[in-house]
């Protein structure tokens, strides 16, 4: 089975690719559903969250009130990587799992789509990268309409990640998502036509 990791930056666009592959029959696991997921399904995540955080992030149904939470880590570096040192290794183990319940399936390919596969070291266990990238100035207009976010809170959460330039020294191919989805597509043909992989 060919492992590639689908990645890109916060308004980079990943999502549309993501979905185009998903419209040809292509496995992915999202990283960010899996993110939601092990919250409800490992106890000790939230444990360790209100051990570090307290409960002020914690509703009257003891879940996790994801945007203020997120608004908080965002602004505060350090509690940002807390809480990363907390999650990411539940989401690692979930993608593997994933990863092997296709392979047994036979499954000829298929997608990890995560914005920080790089970060976290993810792409060591994959076999091709592929970034969706775009340019800074539609990034932030994309993500502003998006998550109604003030341009500093949006530059915030840019910063937070490593840039895509620094990410394309890790690409094996790289997806200019600035133009139309056309020219996306077009593109998405091309590195899978290079690949020898029907799409």
């Amino acid at each position: 089975m060919i492992k590639i990791g689908l990645t890109g930056g916060i308004g980079s666009g990943k999502s549309t690719v993501s979905s185009m592959l998903l419209e040809r029959g292509i496995k992915i696991i999202d990283a960010d559903d899996i993110a939601r997921n092990v919250i409800e399904k490992y106890p000790a995540i939230m444990d360790d969250i209100k051990l570090i955080f307290g409960e002020r992030y914690i509703d009257s149904s003891k879940k996790l009130k994801r945007k203020e939470f997120g608004n908080y880590i965002f602004s505060h570096e350090c509690e940002r990587v807390k809480y990363e040192n907390i999650i990411i290794p539940f989401i690692k183990r979930e993608i593997l799992n994933n990863m092997n319940k296709l392979e047994k399936d036979n499954e000829k390919i298929c997608i990890v789509d995560g914005a920080t596969l790089i970060e976290n070291q993810f792409h060591k266990n994959l076999d091709l990268v592929l970034l969706v990238w775009v340019n800074k100035r539609v990034q932030i207009q994309r993500v502003e309409k998006r998550d109604k976010l003030t341009e500093p809170q949006v530059i915030q959460r840019i910063n937070s990640q490593m840039s895509l330039e620094e990410k394309k020294k890790y690409a094996d191919f790289i997806l200019d998502n600035s133009g139309t989805l056309e020219n996306t597509r077009r593109q998405l043909e091309k590195i899978f036509s290079k690949l020898n992989i029907k799409f």
